[in-house]
């Protein structure tokens, strides 16, 4: 995939209301808007890399990109686990994340345990390849420093 790592920000909006309830995963998601503007090449599947919410600290994600085929969802999502407990909800906060690699296409599951096992080892896979140096230095990239004021007002650019 020629278009990562992949810079994206955008509004965190309600989901679907499983992540947290149903899967004990608390997901982010993106607006239409952000999902729409993927580049073609990211096809969907499950990503790692880095995200912040609004200015706050860099931590490790993943990334469910596409329908959730367990679901059976009708419209693509961009659903982001940040792997950091948070004390609240953050709803309505900007999320600022950096895709840089590609773990596995999305699938169906024969039950939701084999989901939530697919996750949790998800999240292990991506640990283990954001401590490598070329993906550990995107955490300090100046785009998790800049807000989208900034860059609008020609403070700086990306």
């Amino acid at each position: 995939m020629k278009n990562l790592p992949h810079f994206c920000r955008g509004e965190v909006v309600k989901g679907f209301g499983r992540g947290s309830k149903e899967l004990g995963i608390p997901t982010a998601n993106f607006p239409d808007s952000v999902v729409d503007h993927l580049p073609a090449d990211i096809c969907t599947g499950i990503y790692y890399g880095w995200a912040c919410v609004g200015n706050g600290d860099v931590h490790r994600m993943v990334m469910s990109i596409g329908w959730n085929p367990y679901y059976k969802n009708t419209k693509k999502s961009m659903e982001t686990h940040i792997i950091h407990t948070f004390k609240e909800d953050f709803y309505g906060e900007t999320l600022s994340v950096v895709i840089v690699g590609y773990i596995r296409p999305e699938k169906s599951f024969d039950s939701l345990d084999s989901l939530i096992a697919a996750i949790h080892s998800d999240i292990e896979e991506a640990k283990r390849r954001l401590d490598l140096p070329e993906h550990y230095k995107l955490k300090e990239d100046i785009f998790f420093r800049t807000t989208v004021d900034q860059i609008m007002n020609g403070h700086c650019s990306l």
